[in-house]
């Protein structure tokens, strides 16, 4: 089974009306380097997403979250000179666990991948690190994430929400069959947020005092153990208490009961990347541990609760592109395209200024060249405006080599990642179904695919999921097909897994 390379008969446009460039891909320098701030049509488009739906988050508006402390406990300096991560630091620091479909409205315990956004209030500015309960996700280009995110939300016509639409937009995108797979197995339902894991998901750039760099990947364990709902479970507590995750964190805090999850990094050194088997900055894959080991950090602790939930969790701004001295970003290409839509969205959903309310002002002086706007409380007085002046306000004038970039040169193309020697769409989801299941989970696993796909998924659709299972595992494949035809399959449980 291959991507869907079949041109539509007449093309999208750009609100202008002029041809639009392309719906599949962002424009980047070669099919590995960064993406363009010229691409008009990306940014466009992200900009008009992130505006689509007023006030709740577009993606994840259902959430909460807790305030608690990281403390490095391990010496990482060979690898990063950020002060977060220097040992025995202790950084003040807030999460928000939440669903990604759903509404602010829907239940907790829908089947769906689960938000792990951490905000670090370090001596050196917030650092931002925003990513899921699964080491990788759907699409691999940012160009596709609104369209991956309506295909999950409801319909335009009767506004209720529907199988086939989610399933056409994963069998036209195979890319998605690893985050599916994860998804669709015990995973899709975490039993508490305290009893999941969470993942940057992202490759990260770390840069030591020498200005040595290295990929990183972060992993967060959870210290609780790793537990789920059934399917039957997750719908009878939906309709007995659909904010059940929230009331669990929110309580298990108020017994002193604090959950804690153990950080620790796969580390590439930065020449690596280039002839390593799989793509590293492919938010598809992720590096198996034989080939680079988990290499333990510290400890993140949640051990107060907020005091106000619209101030601190609601009005709470979370972007990936907020980094420190010490960590940067990677080639990723939905990393860079996150870095500008997220603080892009907190624009419109909570205002121009929304980094000076409290639970998003940094913890140390701040000196920004960003101006007025609306609800403007910091100023600089009479200080000048503009750079460069001859007064005593300083700004910043770095030249020449980033220690946090990377190399990049080719044309400007639309195009996915060049194919490192292990690169494809079905292997990872494959090797973790034969692997890393054991029987009775891809029995539940066949299970829920098969009822997911029985709940209203019709032909061409249907049949196109069914080869992108037995592109992912033969014999799976072929049992949940078995089922399909035979109409035997259990419904699945509410949420992205079974809409």
């Amino acid at each position: 089974m291959t991507d869907s390379t079949k041109k539509p008969n007449t093309g999208s446009t750009m609100s202008t009306g002029a041809p639009a460039p392309s719906d599949r891909n962002s424009l980047s320098i070669g099919a590995n380097g960064p993406i363009m701030l010229h691409d008009v049509h990306f940014l466009e488009q992200m900009a008009h997403f992130n505006r689509e739906k007023v006030p709740e988050r577009q993606p994840h508006a259902k959430g909460a979250g807790a305030f608690g402390v990281f403390e490095t406990t391990e010496d990482v300096s060979a690898y990063t000179k950020a002060a977060l991560f220097q040992k025995g630091c202790q950084t003040e620091m807030l999460a928000r666990f939440s669903t990604v479909a759903g509404e602010m409205g829907s239940p907790d315990t829908w089947r769906d991948v689960r938000g792990f956004s951490l905000k670090f209030y370090t001596s050196e500015g917030n650092y931002d690190l925003v990513g899921n309960n699964t080491p990788i996700f759907f699409v691999r280009d940012p160009m596709k994430f609104p369209h991956f995110i309506r295909s999950q939300k409801r319909l335009p016509d009767s506004g209720l929400r529907d199988n086939h639409m989610q399933w056409d937009f994963w069998t036209n995108n195979p890319e998605s069959a690893h985050q599916v797979t994860y998804l669709m197995g015990d995973r899709g339902l975490p039993r508490t947020w305290r009893h999941m894991n969470g993942y940057g998901s992202h490759t990260y750039m770390w840069i030591n005092a020498a200005g040595e760099r290295f990929w990183v990947k972060y992993h967060f364990h959870t210290e609780q153990g790793m537990e789920f709902f059934t399917n039957a479970e997750a719908a009878d507590m939906a309709g007995k208490d659909a904010d059940y995750h929230r009331r669990d964190l929110f309580e298990a805090i108020g017994r002193g009961e604090h959950p804690s999850w153990t950080l620790s990094v796969q580390v590439m050194p930065y020449a690596e990347a280039a002839g390593y088997r799989f793509n590293p900055f492919d938010l598809t894959k992720i590096w198996p541990h034989k080939d680079y080991p988990l290499i333990k950090v510290g400890r993140m602790t949640l051990n107060r609760n907020p005091e106000n939930f619209f101030a601190q969790i609601e009005q709470a701004a979370f972007s990936p592109g907020n980094t420190v001295p010490g960590i940067g970003l990677s080639p990723d290409k939905m990393l860079l395209g996150r870095a500008f839509a997220y603080n892009d969205a907190q624009r419109n959903r909570i205002g121009t200024n929304f980094h000076q309310l409290p639970v998003n002002r940094p913890k140390v002086p701040v000196n920004t060249y960003m101006f007025d706007g609306q609800m403007t409380y910091e100023h600089s007085g009479n200080a000048p405006v503009y750079v460069p002046n001859s007064g005593d306000r300083s700004w910043a004038d770095n030249t020449g080599r980033m220690e946090d970039g990377w190399e990049a040169d080719g044309e400007m193309v639309r195009s996915a990642y060049t194919l490192h020697p292990e690169d494809d769409d079905f292997g990872q989801p494959g090797t973790m179904v034969r692997e890393v299941f054991d029987d009775a989970q891809r029995e539940r696993l066949v299970e829920q695919v098969a009822g997911s796909l029985l709940g209203g998924v019709r032909s061409p659709v249907l049949e196109r999921a069914l080869d992108y299972w037995k592109s992912i595992d033969a014999e799976v494949g072929r049992r949940i097909e078995e089922k399909v035809r035979s109409g035997s399959a259990p419904e699945p449980a509410e949420g992205m897994g079974e809409a």
